[in-house]
């Protein structure tokens, strides 16, 4: 079970990179208002956050 929890983090964040790119995506959140990408940048913190305390359980 150790091994699972140590190749899990790097492959997550791969995926992220992969998956978003960061540029574009930051630009169009703000171009639909400052206060949508306010919370959308706090609730992608938020969920990071959830799913990091669920994996070190």
């Amino acid at each position: 079970m150790k091994n699972y929890r140590f190749y899990f983090l790097p492959v997550f964040l791969i995926l992220l990179t992969f998956s978003l790119s960061g540029c574009e995506l930051v630009g169009d959140i703000f171009k639909a208002g400052m206060w949508t990408g306010l919370i959308g940048v706090v609730l992608v913190v938020l969920l990071v956050l959830f799913i990091l305390r669920k994996v070190r359980r």
